[in-house]
């Protein structure tokens, strides 16, 4: 299997399957003399890793990081770094009724078409299983990305829709992302998310979600105007997440139902600074950054592996029915979140050292 590699100058490598002894990554690019402990990676691993609520799969892992080179007294050193994280909970057995058919919505059939072999425990390379090593990876750009910013970049994702279910994005409130199972920015929607995914898992079902991601502190100047676009590159990264099906920037595919009025982000200069009326944007122009808050959002779709009996095939291309046991996600866009701002972190700091390098 070819392309385990993301990025250009800050590059990174997964390795690793769903069930094998452990998974990992290999980054490599990271400026040297950057502040970096495994505290700094491991606070996000947290956010992402199965079992921490009710509402999430109960494969229970610790999702502890063990970094093998690239960091010495608390600094990288400019070489690859490693990290390893181990597997702890695997069920196989939970697979074996189903290792000869095809899980409708998976990767499954496209998977054996292609490679003519199937991991069946648990989709082998195919889980999102591999977003850990990613967030590992973004862990490491966000600390770069703060040791060269400053207190001023911030990087917070947030679930706005859940299902049926959405939120009110007015009452968007950053301190209460963290405090709630769903990553949800308005508390007053907390309650009631609550109620819909319970009965939603009860029913054997799932569901999909959209997560929203908010940059500060991003300087105007990154990206290029024609195949290296910053928010080409960003939609490029989000749809490589596991079951994600759209990204929209700023407004969007909203952006079509605007006028050229409604749509353009007037500017206005007033005290030696440049501001901008408006973000339909996302913070991004002509494939640039603007310096105002890049806005991107994706939408997940909802758990392929439910309880309720499907048509399929199997292997042998016979005609049967499929019911997905075991422990899975009833929305996989909760966990998404810390994916998705991983991913975002690892494009802006590639763009900046790209930046960099060409321009001073």
């Amino acid at each position: 299997m070819s392309f385990n590699t993301f990025g250009k100058i800050f590059r990174f490598t997964t390795w690793g399957e769903s069930h094998g002894p452990a998974i990992g990554c290999i980054v490599d690019g990271c400026p040297p003399n950057m502040a970096l402990s495994e505290k700094d990676i491991q606070k996000d691993m947290n956010l992402r890793r199965p079992g921490n609520t009710k509402f999430v799969s109960q494969r229970k892992e610790s999702d502890k990081i063990e970094i093998l080179s690239g960091i010495f007294n608390g600094k990288t050193t400019g070489t690859p770094i490693s990290i390893l994280i181990r597997n702890e909970d695997k069920r196989s057995r939970d697979y074996e009724s189903i290792k000869n058919k095809f899980r409708p919505g998976h990767a499954d059939f496209t998977y054996f078409q292609k490679y003519k072999i199937r991991d069946y425990r648990g989709g082998g390379r195919q889980s999102a299983r591999e977003t850990a090593s990613r967030v590992a990876a973004g862990a490491i750009a966000k600390a770069v990305l703060r040791n060269i910013i400053g207190k001023k970049f911030n990087i917070i994702g947030a679930v706005t829709q859940l299902g049926l279910m959405g939120c009110n994005k007015n009452n968007w409130n950053n301190n209460e992302i963290r405090k709630n199972p769903f990553f949800c920015p308005d508390k007053k929607s907390v309650k009631l998310w609550e109620k819909y995914l319970l009965a939603v898992r009860k029913s054997g079902s799932s569901c999909g979600a959209i997560i929203e991601l908010r940059a500060k502190g991003i300087p105007p100047g990154l990206g290029a105007p024609i195949y290296s676009k910053l928010d080409a590159d960003i939609a490029g990264a989000l749809m490589s997440i596991n079951a994600v099906k759209g990204v929209n920037v700023g407004a969007g595919m909203n952006a079509a139902y605007l006028s050229g009025e409604e749509n353009s982000d007037e500017m206005k200069s007033g005290s030696g600074k440049i501001k901008f009326k408006s973000n339909n944007a996302g913070g991004i122009l002509g494939g640039i950054s603007s310096g105002q808050e890049i806005i991107t959002s994706f939408a997940v779709k909802p758990t392929s592996s439910i309880v309720n009996s499907r048509e399929t095939i199997d292997k042998k291309g016979k005609n049967v029915k499929i019911s997905v046991r075991g422990r899975h996600d009833p929305c996989v866009g909760i966990r998404a979140v810390p994916i998705g701002e991983a991913m975002l972190a690892c494009v802006l700091l590639d763009h900046f050292l790209m930046n960099r390098a060409q321009c001073g």
